[in-house]
């Protein structure tokens, strides 16, 4: 942008603002590359049809879904619902169009190949609930009122009506961007983990298919894998992995997510034992410790807790 054009104008309502709006502006600033209104865009937040009309892209306001004329209102008769039957909010349009670019711009460059993946799941989530609760509709039933979600959060930014920022032709600007602030910093966090997620989803499908045994999973770092293994049906027993104090873990895998059982239990001759106790009963020298519950086991290296591990399916 040269110094003689003039600032791109994006434009929203003014007055009270809610969850849609202010995580739309978060999503269109990291998507087209702005920080600061007034030095590399302007904010207008108005309802007066000629700035409106004067906008270069409008959001939650002016009656009009056009991504031709990037136009992305959802309060007019016929605006667009999502395939489950969910009307959009402007967090939704906007997403649709931007969301990709903005994951793209939280990413490291090495990482933006997740981009597409992160944006779909974002959006079934995350942008998926603003939109209901913008438009007080749900497909899983009635919404609960929760005073600490994202959009109660960003409500809670308004000014009191008494407020001395509650008033004139700025009322809630300035507040606007605070809330923006703290929308875009909730989608950053959001965007590394389910990055952080799809990494792991990666490490574990490749680790798996170099197995020895398709039941023992063996990885070099600690990381979440049991979503992957349920996500691709994988037929683990075990994971081994390293610890933070320097040993290696063995982890059974639960039957189903959120289960505290396990597929295969540690054997119960193991259980509560540690040291010199555990290594003569398992046959492992480095055996450092069964839980009581025999979900989880230890050994002072890798070779010891795969040793473990193979040695409680055979006793399995």
């Amino acid at each position: 942008m040269t110094a003689d054009q003039p600032l791109p104008r994006l434009v929203t309502h003014s007055g009270k603002f809610h969850c849609d709006e202010v995580f739309a502006h978060s999503v269109l600033r990291l998507a087209l590359g702005l920080r600061t209104p007034g030095v590399d865009y302007a904010l207008v937040r108005t309802r007066k049809p000629d700035l409106i009309e004067a906008g270069d892209i409008v959001w939650d306001v002016g009656s009009l879904y056009d991504v031709a004329t990037s136009r992305f209102d959802h309060h007019q008769r016929g605006a667009p619902l999502r395939a489950d039957g969910t009307p959009y909010s402007s967090a939704g349009l906007v997403w649709q169009v931007y969301g990709e670019r903005a994951v793209t711009a939280i990413l490291a460059p090495g990482d933006a190949h997740f981009a597409p993946q992160i944006a779909a799941s974002i959006d079934a989530g995350m942008v998926h609930r603003i939109d209901e609760l913008d438009n007080g509709v749900s497909v899983n039933g009635p919404l609960a009122n929760d005073s600490l979600g994202l959009a109660a959060l960003i409500g809670d930014f308004n000014p009191a009506w008494d407020a001395p920022d509650a008033s004139g032709p700025t009322a809630g600007d300035a507040a606007f961007l605070e809330a923006t602030g703290l929308a875009e910093t909730v989608l950053r966090r959001r965007v590394e983990g389910v990055r952080g997620r799809l990494a792991a989803e990666a490490i574990v499908l490749k680790a798996h298919a170099a197995a020895e045994d398709p039941r023992i999973l063996v990885l070099d770092t600690g990381m979440p894998w049991k979503n992957a293994a349920f996500a691709h049906d994988l037929p683990l027993l075990f994971t081994v992995s390293p610890a933070s104090n320097g040993n290696w873990m063995v982890d059974t895998m639960p039957p189903e997510p959120g289960s505290f059982a396990q597929r295969l239990p540690l054997p119960e001759a193991w259980a509560g034992l540690q040291g010199e106790d555990l290594a003569a009963v398992s046959g492992v020298p480095d055996a450092v410790f069964v839980h009581l519950r025999r979900f989880v086991g230890a050994a002072r290296t890798r070779e010891g807790a795969v040793s473990l591990a193979r040695r409680a399916i055979e006793l399995g």
